[in-house]
């Protein structure tokens, strides 16, 4: 008699529907699908979620949860917080890999915009994000990579702006990388505060 296989996590599925997202739109998406993605029926997604909009929720939840973790892991990833907000700013540009998949991402976001449900994760997922940009640029103006006039949480809301202003800047213009487009920005928003000599590594 074969072992009885392993519980998939909700990790797992929450991977396996992220990674469905990214190749399809909202109106695309189906529970069948992020099964075949998760090897998985989609019996067990039903039983373990309910429906897809609440596995969609769950995954949004994950995400709000996530978010501080995210910025910092990267903070833990490089001794030079600049470089650390530089890890963010690309990370903002992998939403884009290609226009087509910033466009749906978008339209998740509008979602995320106009259901309050997903709304309340979102906002505790940007708030989040901004209190770790703000101990970025805190640490930054600790390690003297930044002028110590710099108001962390004031700049950190900057950055935030900048950085989902600069992708979409991106996808009106589609010249180069998104990548190289967003930290061009970012460097643009420090240039005043960077200490002579100091950059953010690329």
């Amino acid at each position: 008699m074969s072992p009885r296989p392993r519980k998939v996590t909700d990790d797992q599925l929450f991977a396996a529907t992220h990674a469905v997202m990214n190749r399809v739109g909202p109106g695309e998406l189906t529970l069948a699908a992020i099964a075949r993605e998760a090897g998985v029926t989609a019996a067990v997604l039903v039983h373990r979620f309910g429906s897809k909009r609440a596995l969609l929720l769950a995954l949004a939840e994950s995400f709000a949860e996530g978010s501080g973790e995210l910025v910092a892991g990267l903070a833990k990833q490089h001794a030079s917080p600049l470089a650390a907000l530089g890890a963010y700013a690309d990370c903002m540009a992998g939403l884009a890999p290609s226009p087509a998949a910033f466009a749906r991402s978008l339209s998740y976001l509008q979602i995320d915009l106009t259901d309050p449900d997903f709304r309340t994760h979102l906002v505790r997922q940007a708030r989040a994000t901004r209190a770790g940009l703000a101990r970025l640029v805190d640490a930054a103006v600790g390690a003297g990579e930044l002028t110590p006039d710099v108001e962390p949480k004031r700049l950190a809301r900057t950055i935030e702006a900048v950085l989902g202003g600069s992708l979409l800047s991106w996808a009106f213009y589609q010249e180069g990388r998104a990548s190289r487009w967003v930290r061009r920005d970012l460097e643009a928003v420090l240039a005043p505060y960077v200490v002579k000599g100091r950059r953010s590594k690329k």
